[in-house]
């Protein structure tokens, strides 16, 4: 039995998507993001040879060329805090191995500053490079080495042109006394402003991104001091979910939470916009749902054919500590969910402060849109989220008026716990449809995403409120699985796949969408 629904685009209302909210987050030292995964020595499926490039994986740089990435950042996350650029460059064989604090790890420094951005001139990205925000010689001789033209000890240890990176990153969550480098507002304030002045005066092209979190007196004492001087604010998002063993699924829990991504995105465009005295952009680095399971299970290993090697938790306690699965499969689940954030993203497009940056955690391995193994890569179900929403939908967001069913759910708030350790929630009405619409001048695009488990949706379609003026023909791509929880492997990779339906027949101006799907609808246009 399907829910009747009403859909209407409306052409009078137009915003600019940035192009750069569909970005990428890599971390060293972080669960096969380099090594294992972008980077692998001695793989035949790496480079070879001992230029640079050696090590590179080749399969990872095809699916990262098809997919198309705006932007990456590196190298991190937690492990920029700590982290001496100069450790990573010449010769791989006298680089430094360092105990790394971020991740209790040891970092042997083999993928440095050049490796990666070697890196992302093969796969044709933006680099975008974070400091700790530490020390402003070091800041400004990373600059030098990347983007001076000139004759200097760091220009001849580069030995090549310059490489013009752009995009820079002003310190990672110094907020929180799990940095190094932890400060108040007003010390790290200062030092963005010394570093943003002395970096810039090496290349006054650079473009900065200063720490921000929703919290007020940081934001307000952060861009008094800085907010002349910076591109982006950055803030941290993230979802979870609990992973069980008894055969049920938190479907309903994981495509809620973008209602409240979309919340935090509305919440802190409003606070930056009552602050700053300068038009910025956010930059939502970090962004990602995390897969979390109880501390008493056996600790998850990475499987060869990708997600995690089973294991026997019949009988385990589940209460009340839980830690991340950074090697649990992306699943149709998140896939929805994902949607759902890019849906917030467009919709916020318009907002006085935009979220004009986005980089999900992770690109590669440790919960990411591509999963590398000693065997090969696969794209990861949520590959093709990005592969739908960067590649097909248009660069101008549309309003969307949209009547369906919905259900009142308590929706969880990331993952923030009360104090008995259980997740927060807050009540809020889910709708059963999420819509994008979207155009290229030439055509209308519209992202439908069925959050219903078990029910197909028809929707009558109207353009400006008229049953006649859209197409009666449109070019369909559906993503969809039987089980929502589907996930791909190497040995299977297809099991959530992007599917083309081609031109579809549409008589009457309605479309059934069908249960836990992502449906685009491409219109076009005469005259």
């Amino acid at each position: 039995m399907t829910q009747p629904a009403e859909i209407n685009i409306r052409r009078d209302q137009r915003h600019s998507i940035d192009p750069m909210i569909y970005g990428h987050f890599l971390e060293s030292a972080f669960f096969g993001n380099i090594q294992g995964g972008v980077f692998d020595e001695g793989s035949p499926l790496a480079y070879g040879g001992d230029d640079v490039r050696s090590g590179l994986r080749t399969d990872v740089i095809k699916l990262c060329q098809e997919l198309g990435l705006p932007v990456v950042r590196w190298p991190g996350g937690n492990f920029t805090s700590a982290y001496h650029w100069e450790d990573g460059i010449g010769p791989r064989s006298a680089r430094p191995r360092r105990l790394e604090l971020a991740w209790g790890s040891e970092e042997d420094n083999r993928f440095g500053t050049d490796e990666f951005l070697t890196w992302c001139a093969e796969v044709g990205t933006e680099p975008y490079l974070a400091h700790s925000c530490r020390d402003v010689d070091e800041a400004v001789r990373w600059v030098e080495y990347t983007n001076y033209g000139g004759d200097t000890e760091y220009t001849r240890k580069r030995g090549r042109p310059p490489y013009g990176v752009k995009y820079w990153g002003l310190g990672n969550e110094v907020y929180g006394d799990w940095q190094m480098g932890h400060r108040t507002a007003e010390a790290y304030a200062a030092d963005a402003a010394e570093h943003a002045r002395f970096m810039r005066a090496v290349d006054p092209g650079l473009k900065f991104i200063a720490v921000g979190n929703s919290d007020y007196d940081w934001t307000k004492t952060v861009l008094g001091a800085v907010g002349n001087q910076i591109d982006y604010l950055s803030f941290h998002l993230y979802g979870a979910t609990t992973q069980l063993v008894d055969g049920a699924t938190e479907y309903d829990e994981i495509v809620a939470q973008s209602l409240y991504f979309e919340q935090q995105i509305v919440e802190y465009s409003d606070l930056v916009a009552g602050i700053a005295r300068r038009p910025i952009g956010l930059a939502l680095d970090e962004w990602n749902i995390r897969h979390v399971e109880p501390a008493s299970w056996p600790v998850p290993h990475p499987s060869d054919d990708g997600g995690t090697v089973a294991r026997d938790v019949d009988g385990l306690p589940t209460y009340p500590a839980h830690r991340v699965n950074r090697w649990s499969p992306r699943t149709l689940a998140d896939a929805l969910f994902y949607a759902g954030v890019f849906h917030a993203l467009h919709r916020a497009a318009g907002r006085e402060i935009p979220v004009t940056m986005a980089n999900t955690v992770n690109l590669l391995n440790a919960n990411g849109v591509v999963v590398a193994r000693p065997g090969g890569a696969v794209r990861a179900a949520t590959y093709h989220v990005w592969d739908l929403y960067q590649n097909y939908l248009g660069p101008v967001a549309l309003a969307a008026d949209v009547r369906s069913s919905s259900r009142l759910a308590a929706v969880r708030q990331g993952d923030e716990r009360d104090h008995r350790g259980d997740f927060r929630t807050r009540p809020s009405t889910v709708p059963d449809l999420d819509v994008s619409a979207t155009t290229d001048g030439r055509a209308v695009q519209l992202a439908v995403i069925n959050r219903h488990r078990d029910t197909a949706i028809r929707a009558d379609l109207t353009l400006d409120g008229r049953r006649d003026t859209l197409p009666s023909r449109a070019a369909v791509k559906q993503l969809g699985a039987d089980d929502v929880l589907a996930s791909n492997t190497l040995s299977n990779p297809d099991a959530v796949a992007l599917r083309d339906l081609g031109i579809v027949d549409l008589p009457e101006p309605t479309y059934e969408f069908p249960a836990h799907s992502i449906t685009l609808l491409s219109f076009a246009l005469s005259g």
